[in-house]
């Protein structure tokens, strides 16, 4: 059988550069497209392999798409502004390639022949619970609070919309806060900062610390793309799935009681915040009963994986700017 081309977009960043070495390890051929905004080490090693193949691109430019796209079976569309602060602060680039960037990339891709279009989307689309006891499954009502979650749910509304005669099939994935070690490391995520501050042994200020969020390691985020890959299309195509596991919400509070059994000496010193427009619990029944889809890491892997690298010196500099997305 002939070997399967995925693109991914993004392929450069924190989730991508994880993706695409699990692609690799899978069999398939993968090209990247990055704009390299956080640079390139991350995936330079990848360029000795005869399989991998990089092309320096804006997704927002129809040339560098249309190049990237030759040849392509499958569409991985990881680029964009990521998080809510990076938005905030460059809110015309986040429209320009969260949205209007995207739907360029699909319609160009549905031209190309790209039979399937993995979108990474986010579970912040659902902003804030109504009732705090019952959990938000992919039925649930969108309602974002962020301009970031605003271009994901621009997306999804795009994609879901397209005529099933399409050749290229959408599939969302609502991805958890994530965290964990990737080749291009970022130490602005929830549990990554908060582990990072207190094995550096600083007083960790927590804003809001009963707000609730679904977490899910970086490992695991990327094996639902391929599993999402490896898996029917009349199953996935034209549905939505969050990724994560139920019994991994957690609030912020229950974060830093996690991070306090490896360093139980830490200091934390909470700020009352009454008002945090995200809290949100998230049911993964779906991807588990529809895919099989299970976790292989849980939150105490990831505080152990990275008090491991803090606290043994890995990163020269833990502060540095090229760890985090603003």
């Amino acid at each position: 059988m002939m070997k399967k081309r995925v693109l991914v977009t993004g392929g450069a960043g924190y989730i991508g550069s994880v993706l695409v070495r699990q692609l690799l390890i899978k069999g398939f051929l993968v090209r990247v497209i990055d704009n390299l905004r956080f640079g390139g080490e991350s995936i330079v090693e990848l360029l000795n392999m005869p399989e991998f193949e990089f092309h320096k691109g804006d997704v927002r430019n129809q040339d560098d798409v249309e190049k990237a796209l030759e040849n392509v079976d499958f569409v991985v569309h990881l680029a964009a502004i990521v998080g809510d602060p990076a938005c905030a602060k460059e809110p015309d680039l986040a429209r320009s390639t969260n949205l209007e960037g995207t739907k360029m990339v699909y319609n160009l891709a549905n031209a190309h022949g790209v039979k399937r279009f993995v979108f990474a989307s986010t579970c912040s689309n659902y902003g804030k619970m109504k009732n705090p006891d019952a959990f938000l499954d992919e039925t649930s009502e969108l309602s974002p609070v962020s301009l970031y979650a605003e271009t994901k749910v621009g997306v999804e509304q795009f994609l879901l919309s397209q005529p099933l005669s399409n050749v290229t099939k959408p599939t969302c994935l609502r991805f958890s806060t994530v965290y964990g070690l990737s080749p291009r490391i970022r130490l602005d995520l929830t549990v990554n900062e908060f582990t990072k501050e207190l094995a550096l042994g600083r007083v960790l200020v927590v804003f809001g610390e009963q707000f609730w969020r679904p977490y899910c390691h970086v490992t695991d985020l990327a094996r639902s793309v391929i599993a999402i890959l490896e898996a029917s299309a009349e199953i996935v195509s034209f549905n939505v799935f969050n990724v994560g596991d139920t019994s991994e919400n957690y609030q912020k509070q229950m974060i830093v009681d996690e991070i306090r059994k490896f360093l139980p000496e830490a200091q934390v010193s909470y700020v009352t915040k009454n008002e945090d427009p995200r809290d949100y619990k998230v049911s993964f029944q779906k991807i588990r009963d529809t895919l099989d889809f299970h976790l292989t890491m849980r939150v105490p892997d990831g505080i152990r994986q990275i008090k491991q690298v803090i606290e043994q010196g890995f990163l020269e500099n833990p502060d540095a700017p090229k760890y985090k997305n603003t």
